[in-house]
């Protein structure tokens, strides 16, 4: 495997589609992509920045050494004097302020085992509980409702090859010809088979111009406008009573809060004419089978999780949930967004998919880790509030594959945050803005430089395989948290191998929620994914999963709840929510709404795209887009400087100018830092069930000019 000419199946780096793809090692360390046809999801198609991904494995632009800060620069160093420093900081932290005084902030794009591995090292070693990740921002608010609903969170219940068999999917807030590219041949195959296709999203993007129907809501009034459908399902006598009686619980108190939100009110509300609302509901009740698919428009909200549950209540009135070929999803974002909060990596959570407070949770888990139930923490703060309170009651950080200079909301503040520490370790593979700001940088191996799983938004766990050697002088991100261990008293439990993670990871998810038991490196290899949950069957002994996987091999659940629901009677719940305005609305100061988003050329921060010749030829830097009436109301002129001014700091870059947005919105992408940073604008209000902040709303003033 270690450089050899032969193709090696693996999966692409960035979202969660984790596109199928072979790697070729090319003669200068680096590899090459070629089509792998055989995964459905991608049918071997890439958008750019798959293809392009071998260009971030280049010494040019990654980091291969150790770095310390030493008289305010940071300057390379040996690997065992930089880990001794991280020990000895986290360390002297702990036996001064207690363990609570120290951070670990991950990411959703590491792997299974890197996830599992730093959640029980931040409560193992460190004795913290003062833990979350980047994927708090990604799809909490969907996570906390399809819990409420289902009993049980996974992105999508169903495979993306289901799509072009339905008959009519809403798709809400998600531009993935953009952000999933794709993708978008499965909706584009819904169309040739006689589906329809409703895109809910305030800016006419790539996507909503393959619509049949476009809703344009004005942005944070997603929930008005589920209710607004739910009300018309209920007048027009369209409510699937049979199905709601004998499947779900909660109906008699949802239908009067939909009851309230009559189609004028809806209209006001939202901006939506009524005949548009009509047309939506005609279009998703007509045919015998329908889907609602999310994404962060609805979720990044200080309302997502109501918002979220309100277009769940939809699916649930019209029984399109829990029978073939309908449902609700959730398009998750980040690589492994969707496994990086299953295996306790969230503050909230132990491996499984556990909840941290429940007694037999932690009893299963403290086992499998050789430690005493009582001496695991409690759960910890959400990722900005973990943020918020950096160089306060927490004083050292160590942070591993996220970059919340640029990503998190209120970004300038969240700087300051992390420059007021006493201490900041970061692992990364390049050296982002957050990498800048450290004690100490770790460079760390890539995609391509190891082997892991990763877990897609079908629920699918996915074997990426190494490729390539890492350059010399960089190292794994479990090798890290080795040494670390090693070196602050915690000799075992903490292997650098990954499969030795793994099986310890199938141990201890065995029986919970999100159950991978019955997953093993070599099914993986053999089958090329499966879906969770997948446990360990007919067998007295689930702690020895290894042995029994081989004895009776469960297939995997592509589908769920088409017999049951995951909650304790089996049905789903409705869960009754009403409008409410955002946390931020316009006023006479601030008369304009910031929403913000991506763009297909860039991913995330940027960290790793922005370094990549042919994306940033493709999308440069930041921009300011708004409607023609804006812009000649403002005297701004296509390309000419923009500036956004919110409570929380300002914003300058470039005009596009284009009807295919709200008169009364402005869009920001989010990829860039400096003075085009749109996180420097955005709300850290939080949604109160999912902590998720309020990214895709906020006032601002926006003016011709810098």
């Amino acid at each position: 495997m270690q450089n050899s000419a032969t193709p090696i199946p693996t999966h692409c780096p960035y979202c969660a589609l984790q596109c199928g793809m072979n790697l070729t090692p090319a003669g200068d360390g680096t590899v090459e992509v070629t089509e792998r046809a055989d995964f459905p999801v991608n049918r071997g198609a890439l958008c750019g920045k798959g293809r392009t991904a071998p260009a971030v494995l280049s010494s040019r632009v990654r980091l291969t050494s150790p770095l310390v800060r030493e008289g305010g620069e940071l300057v390379p160093a040996t690997w065992d004097e930089a880990l001794d420093r991280i020990a000895g900081a986290l360390g002297s932290v702990r036996d001064r302020y207690g363990a609570d005084a120290l951070g670990v902030f991950g990411g959703g794009g590491l792997t299974n085992e890197k996830a599992y591995a730093l959640g029980k090292f931040a409560r193992v070693v460190l004795g913290t509980s003062q833990i979350d990740y980047n994927g708090r921002f990604c799809m909490s608010s969907a996570a906390a409702a399809g819990t409420k609903a289902f009993g049980l969170d996974r992105g999508l219940p169903f495979p993306l090859e289901d799509i072009p068999k339905t008959g009519c999917v809403i798709l809400v807030g998600s531009n993935l010809a953009e952000t999933m590219p794709p993708s978008l041949r499965f909706f584009n195959e819904l169309k040739e088979n006689g589906g329809t296709l409703i895109v809910v999203d305030p800016r006419r993007t790539k996507t909503a111009e393959q619509a049949d129907l476009h809703l344009a809501p004005r942005p944070g009034t997603d929930l008005a406008l589920a209710l607004g459908l739910l009300h018309l399902v209920v007048a027009e006598g369209r409510v699937d009573e049979a199905y709601v009686a004998e499947r779900t619980s909660g109906w008699a108190e949802a239908r009067a809060a939909a009851m309230a939100h009559w189609p004028e009110y809806v209209e006001r509300i939202t901006g939506v004419p009524v005949p548009e609302l009509r047309a939506a509901v005609r279009m998703f009740c007509a045919p015998e089978a329908a889907m609602v698919l999310t994404a962060r428009g609805p979720e990044q909200q200080s309302k997502g999780t109501d918002t979220v549950g309100a277009w769940i209540n939809l699916c649930l009135a019209t029984g399109r949930a829990g029978r073939p070929l309908s449902g609700y999803g959730c398009l998750t974002g980040q690589g492994n967004g969707q496994g990086g909060r299953e295996h306790g990596q969230k503050a909230d959570q132990l491996p499984g998919y556990r909840k941290l407070t429940d007694p037999e949770a932690r009893r299963h888990v403290a086992e499998v880790w050789g430690v005493d139930p009582d001496s695991l923490p409690g759960p910890g703060r959400s990722a900005y509030e973990l943020l918020d309170a950096l160089g306060s009651d927490i004083r050292s950080l160590l942070l591993m594959g996220s970059n919340p200079v640029v990503s998190a909301p209120r970004a300038a503040h969240v700087e300051s945050r992390l420059r007021s520490l006493d201490f900041l370790a970061v692992c990364d593979v390049v050296l982002s803005e957050t990498a800048e700001l450290a004690d100490v940088v770790l460079p760390v191996t890539q995609w391509a430089e190891e082997t892991g799983t990763t877990t897609s938004l079908e629920g699918r766990v996915l074997l990426r395989r190494r490729a390539i050697s890492p350059p010399d002088g960089v190292r794994s991100d479990l090798e890290v948290l080795h040494e670390l261990a090693d070196r602050l008293g915690v000799e075992k439990g903490f292997p650098a191998d990954p499969e030795e993670v793994f099986e310890e990871l199938r141990r201890a998810s065995a029986g919970g929620i999100a159950d991978y038991s019955g997953i093993s490196y070599g099914r993986l290899m053999e089958e090329g994914g499966v879906f969770w949950p997948c446990p360990v069957e007919d067998t007295a002994d689930t702690a020895d999963t290894a042995d029994a996987a081989d004895a009776a091999v469960h297939p995997g659940t592509p589908r769920l709840f088409l017999d049951r629901f995951a909650t304790e009677d089996g049905r789903a719940r409705f869960v009754p929510v009403s409008h409410r305005p955002s946390a931020e609305e316009p006023d006479d100061e601030y008369p304009v709404l910031l929403t913000t988003g991506r763009v297909v050329a860039q991913y995330q921060s940027g960290a790793q795209t922005r370094r990549v010749d042919e994306l940033n030829a493709a999308a440069p830097g930041p921009f300011v887009e708004l409607h023609p009436r804006l812009a000649a109301r403002i005297g701004a002129v296509e390309g000419g400087p923009v500036t956004v001014v919110s409570r929380r700091g300002r914003a300058v870059a470039p005009a596009r100018i284009t009807t295919g947005i709200r008169p009364d919105t402005v869009f920001m992408p989010f990829h860039w830092p400096g003075e085009g940073r749109a996180n420097t604008l955005t709300n850290p209000a939080l949604d109160p069930t999912s902590r998720m902040p309020e990214f895709k709303v906020c006032a601002v003033r926006v003016e011709a000019g810098s």
